[in-house]
């Protein structure tokens, strides 16, 4: 008899240090309830249920997770987000035990070498969206050419897997950024959570780099911005990913820090905005609406990540109503390896990627501003997706 309850799991890191990530990825799901109660598909209606379970932020409890919702819950597809360490373990647990997984918010490169493979390599029930490191590079150069031209870059970049990604000569910032004048200078790997920069600024000095480019978390950059300074030595622009994309008075609670940063001007890449002029699949709300409405719930900013959990609830959705049997996890990975679907992140597109895994997502270039409410973070170029309206300059550290 065909069952008529559908499943969605969900791994989440609702605790540990990437619990502000959780946030807006469970808000989606309690917004979006409504829509997800049940889903039509071939003249049936199926009954859904949404089960999430703590990644605890770590590889280890997030594998568990994944068995868990696989065997306990008998969930139909996976849905996850976040993490350098986290989500590749998510995804290979999915691979292993043979359900399907979305997943965003993380390079393409990264999920892919994360996991031993490479761009070639096709998994059978493992799917993502996001944008590539050669995308933010891409930015991230026109908005150092917005300040005064070429420069000498000094790579801040950790000893770990983003680290290592960003230093590849083939597809970390090299092979994009030297082409169009920009001389690279690593800096020197470093340890997470750092206890000194002074080495690194030394070489800063030595090199004269005078544009910093990072993916640190905003600690460990407010200490170096803090001891540069000491030294004599002010960037004239600060870029960094990964933890910059959010608020930083989201990501640690130390006044330190966010005096700091926000003496930096740091500048990022920007996936998604309440500016963004893309509307949900589901219920047809803007991307400003789904801002106001978290702001409105949480009593907090909106955070990049709200588009993008919101996007890969409408993809789980679509997969479930147009696979060719909801129930049949093959049938429901097949749907996603075929989607093209208009989100309120954007439109993803699995039939067109870099690999056979991945849909991109375009990318803008933001900086963050000082707002008596708190770091505001404005578009200042949009040269990969003019559709994205621009909603300040970018403003040079001095």
């Amino acid at each position: 008899m065909l069952s008529m309850r559908l499943c969605i799991g969900v791994v989440a890191p609702l605790t540990g240090r990437l619990a502000p990530l959780g946030k807006p990825l469970s808000f989606v799901l309690r917004a979006l309830k409504p829509q997800l109660r049940h889903i039509c598909n071939g003249g049936h209606r199926y009954e859904v249920s949404v089960v999430v379970r703590d990644s605890r932020s770590t590889p280890e409890a997030a594998r568990q997770a994944v068995r868990d919702l696989a065997t306990v819950d008998e969930a139909h597809i996976v849905l996850s987000m976040a993490g350098t360490k986290v989500l590749p373990a998510v995804a290979d647990t999915c691979e292993e035990v043979q359900v399907p997984c979305l997943s965003t918010t993380f390079p393409w490169q990264a999920y892919v070498h994360a996991r031993g493979a490479d761009r070639t390599h096709r998994f059978r029930w493992t799917y993502h969206f996001a944008w590539g490191l050669d995308d933010i590079a891409t930015v991230f150069a026109r908005m150092w050419e917005g300040i005064d031209g070429r420069h000498v870059i000094g790579c801040l970049w950790n000893d770990d897997l983003q680290g290592r990604l960003l230093r590849n000569d083939q597809y970390g910032f090299r092979p994009v950024t030297s082409p169009r004048g920009h001389t690279l200078v690593d800096l020197g790997p470093y340890h997470e959570p750092a206890e000194d920069f002074r080495t690194q600024v030394d070489r800063m000095r030595e090199h004269g780099a005078d544009v910093i480019t990072s993916a640190a978390t905003a600690a460990d950059l407010a200490l170096f911005h803090h001891q540069a300074r000491l030294a004599g030595l002010r960037p004239k622009l600060v870029t960094c990913s990964r933890w910059l994309t959010y608020p930083h008075t989201h990501t640690t609670p130390t006044q330190d820090v966010h005096a700091e940063l926000a003496d930096a001007r740091v500048a990022t890449l920007v996936y998604w905005s309440p500016d963004h002029p893309y509307h949900s699949s589901l219920n047809g709300s803007t991307c400003a609406d789904l801002a106001h409405a978290y702001q409105q719930d949480t009593g907090e900013a909106w955070l990049q990540p709200l588009g993008l959990a919101h996007a890969l609830v409408e993809t789980a959705h679509h997969a479930l109503t147009t696979a060719d049997d909801p129930t049949d996890r093959a049938a429901i990975a097949r749907a996603i390896a075929t989607t093209r679907l208009a989100t309120i992140a954007g439109t993803l597109d699995w039939t067109q990627g870099p690999t056979p895994n991945i849909a991109l997502l375009p990318l803008t270039g933001g900086q963050w501003h000082a707002d008596p409410q708190g770091p505001r973070l404005v578009i200042v170029t949009n040269a990969a997706n003019p559709d994205i309206p621009l909603t300040g300059d970018l403003t040079p550290t001095w």
